[in-house]
């Protein structure tokens, strides 16, 4: 029902279509306006005719369109887009690890580090500038790098700073590393085709990896106590362990070969075994190798 109000007297008219005058100044139909209140202009909706096109504002479509007279069932409901919601700007923020350097983006640090395992405590929030804002609670870090032994000398102390700064660890390390690959190779090809030129060369190779075992676990340890603040991760864990395993190997090998020269000869019936030794001495440097890679190049990223 539209509502009509006349422009002489004010009077309220209900109905569908203008009346042809005002039934209380009888005023002519033309002097009326139509009301539109704030409720009816919500209720009213858009039909546009599937024909011409023309638009018709109202709760139902016309009878029929006053352009082209097609019918109302040629009419189709014109729906307003909705208003799309502007999506909430989420700032990110740059957290890095203590430990070993690492980046993250995100609105928290992450449970621990990808990189070094450190746990979120271990993580300083940056600025804009890239600067670290604040500082770890002492607790944190003592908690973290519990165990860690204090280099009582400060002689000693300003040693180890030296070793760590010249990357004396990286620098020894890659002797050993370089050299185990061609013991295993050796001994390998000495055992298959008994050749015992090879098994001495692979001897005397392992000499070597053994004389440069003391210089690379110290610097190791120096470098995670200095670099990475002695955290107890599994990352830090696992490359002690494989240093171990590698020192031990190293040392089976040598002295077996000392006290059993035919170790690998021939006939031996324990050449596999001592071949298989060298193969997890290998495999140990090799993981040692990997995560020591993680640490220094995982950080960058």
């Amino acid at each position: 029902m539209e509502s009509w109000e006349c422009s002489v007297c004010g009077h309220i008219y209900e109905g569908e279509v203008v009346p042809e005058k005002c039934p209380v100044c009888e005023a002519p139909g033309e002097k009326f306006i139509k009301v539109t209140t704030p409720a009816a202009e919500a209720e009213e909706r858009k039909w546009r005719c599937t024909v011409c096109g023309y638009i018709h504002i109202g709760n139902t479509p016309p009878e029929s369109c006053p352009v082209c007279n097609a019918a109302s069932e040629l009419f189709e409901e014109v729906l307003e887009p909705e208003a799309e919601e502007e999506p909430a700007v989420i700032i990110e923020k740059k957290w890095k690890c203590t430990v070993c350097g690492y980046i993250h983006t995100g609105l928290e640090p992450p449970e621990t580090c990808p990189v070094c395992n450190a746990p979120a405590e271990m993580f300083l929030e940056l600025d804009e500038n890239g600067k670290e804002i604040g500082s770890l609670p002492t607790a944190d870090v003592e908690s973290a790098t519990s165990g860690e032994t204090q280099t009582p000398s400060s002689l000693l102390s300003t040693l180890a700073d030296l070793l760590v700064r010249n990357h004396l660890h990286p620098i020894s390390v890659h002797f050993p590393n370089g050299i185990l690959p061609v013991v295993v190779s050796f001994l390998a090809i000495a055992v298959f085709f008994n050749l015992a030129s090879l098994e001495v060369a692979a001897f005397y190779n392992l000499i070597v990896v053994l004389l440069a075992m003391p210089l690379v676990l110290l610097t190791g340890y120096l470098e995670w106590q200095k670099t990475y603040k002695g955290i107890k991760t599994a990352v830090f864990i696992t490359k002690i362990i494989c240093g171990l395993v590698v020192l031990a190997s190293v040392n089976v090998l040598v002295f077996w070969r000392i006290i059993d020269p035919g170790v690998v000869a021939e006939g031996s019936p324990v050449k596999w075994i001592y071949l298989g030794i060298a193969a997890l001495l290998l495999g140990a440097a090799g993981l040692a190798g990997h995560l020591g890679g993680k640490l220094v190049f995982g950080s960058r990223g």
